[in-house]
């Protein structure tokens, strides 16, 4: 146990955050550099290293968080993160992404704030860069099997790293002109630096992995061609297809997907745009859904200099404490403030959209909305609540609703959809075609970045079964389980 009275004598603390006025001048990680560091060791020692660490159930990938919260609180950074990446192949990417199932399950948190489990991951794997901890692990010997991951999301970097461990020659194929799928251009920078993204590829090419980007397969290489030059194929495309919002009005100018908006702002950082295409610059913005992705497209919003920013969700406004119905360790649905939001715009909740309205130029100019509530279990609308907000651009980020097939992928393979429009798996990600896995979002649906590592792990655990008839590498998580569903 790290400090047997931590969790009594020391109060919970978090990263601090860089001054609103400061970081909407840039697209910098909001959180001030070093601001962890000096308050983290404490931290870690809150961990009660519980009989049973329950935190341990709240995190898809199983991760030790009392092991490696004791190496932090005894500043033993090497060790930690050992520990960290026995579990997690990119701890930096859920350390400032994942909404932490694992502290919502945190036994400390029955009565009291919760550990900062994220908070001590994301120090311990910045630290173990910083120290050089973090280096290539190439197989000692090659299988002689070959393995096509299509997709470079967290789910298939983690497969295609995973496999290329085991001493597989694995090849990703990535549509995008950049390697990172979501991570890269719909996460805006000011959550997490591509520097994270980029330092990850170099690892992984050092070990072995070959990487093909702007390869589209299904159109720029077909599914016959590929597994006839690779001996398994993990599908790891993403649930990519945006849930659109089909009311009068909606072909009109400037309303746009958030994964429409957000690349965009994103290839500005990249160098690729002195300007983004679509620009939120003095305009009145209206985001639609009010869930992690509407957040992002907010803080773009103010970056880019919006004249106001409104969020709408269709959901009532959630509690900020634990509901009755999602008790203790279950992942509850609270009100959240992100750091987006704490740089303005209004919030709206309860409301749905009814017709968007546009000027004689084809553009849109406002919004109609109008006030919803439950009702026997069905969503009727409030008469004599209906209201305009202007809105020279709007963002849809209402969710996903399954994998993309417009491309041919899944025709091409032949596999069995299920009824979310996700591609069907069994116990050990196999599709109903020999030799063909699927894992993340393509076969769980929109889902976490920390489930997307953990099926990415276990999907290349059947693989590498497939390809050699047994496998050491883990096994955290089976795709039927689902008991951590945000």
């Amino acid at each position: 146990m790290a400090d047997p009275k931590g969790f009594l004598t020391t109060p919970r603390e978090t990263a601090c955050t860089r001054p609103v006025a400061e970081r909407l001048k840039d697209w910098n990680e909001v959180y001030v550099p070093g601001s962890l560091l000096p308050i983290i060791s404490k931290q870690a020692g809150r961990c009660m290293d519980c009989g049973i660490p329950f935190c341990h159930n709240g995190c898809p990938l199983g991760n030790l968080i009392p092991e490696w919260n004791d190496f932090a609180y005894r500043e033993d950074w090497t060790a930690a993160s050992e520990r960290l990446h026995a579990t997690n192949n990119f701890p930096e990417f859920t350390g400032r992404l994942c909404p932490a199932p694992c502290e919502s399950a945190c036994v400390l948190g029955i009565n009291q704030p919760a550990v900062t489990i994220k908070n001590v991951e994301v120090s311990i794997i910045d630290k173990a860069w910083d120290n050089g901890d973090v280096t290539p692990q190439a197989p000692e010997r090659l299988s002689g099997k070959t393995a096509a991951v299509i997709g470079s999301g967290p789910a298939g970097l983690a497969a295609a790293q995973q496999l290329t461990r085991a001493g597989h020659t694995v090849v990703v194929y990535e549509r995008a002109d950049r390697i990172g799928g979501l991570l890269r251009y719909g996460i805006p920078e000011f959550k997490m630096e591509k520097v994270h993204i980029n330092r990850r590829i170099e690892q992984m090419r050092a070990e072995g992995t070959k990487f093909r980007t702007g390869v589209e397969v299904g159109r720029d290489i077909t599914a016959t061609d590929l597994r006839k030059r690779f001996d398994a194929v993990v599908i790891a495309a993403g649930a990519t297809i945006s849930r659109d919002l089909p009311v009068p009005g909606r072909d009109l100018n400037g309303i746009h997907f958030a994964m429409e908006y957000l690349p965009l702002a994103n290839k500005v950082q990249e160098g690729d745009f002195m300007a983004p295409p679509i620009t939120a610059e003095g305009k009145h913005v209206v985001v639609i859904g009010g869930g992690d992705t509407g957040a992002d497209c907010v803080g773009t919003a103010h970056r880019q200099g919006a004249a106001s920013v409104t969020q709408l969700e269709i959901m009532p406004r959630p509690s900020e404490d634990r509901p009755a119905g999602q008790p203790w360790p279950t992942f509850p649905m609270l009100y959240k403030v992100t750091s987006a939001h704490e740089e303005g715009g209004e919030r709206i909740y309860s409301v749905s959209t009814t017709h968007f309205e546009g000027d004689e130029d084809g553009n849109v100019k406002a919004l109609h909305l109008v006030e919803v509530a439950f009702e026997d279990g069905k969503l009727v609308q409030k008469p004599g609540t209906e209201r305009v907000l202007p809105a020279q651009l709007v963002t849809l980020a209402m969710g996903f609703t399954g994998t993309d097939q417009e491309n041919g992928l899944t025709a091409q393979f032949g596999l069995a959809m299920d009824a979310r429009g996700n591609i069907e798996r069994d116990a050990s990600y196999a599709t109903n075609v020999d030799g063909v896995f699927v894992a993340g979002d393509a076969g769980r649906g929109q889902s976490l970045i920390v489930w997307a590592i953990a099926e990415g792990r276990s999907a290349a655990r059947g693989v590498d079964r497939f390809l050699t008839g047994t496998s050491a590498l883990p096994y955290p998580v089976k795709p039927t389980d689902r008991s951590i569903t945000v």
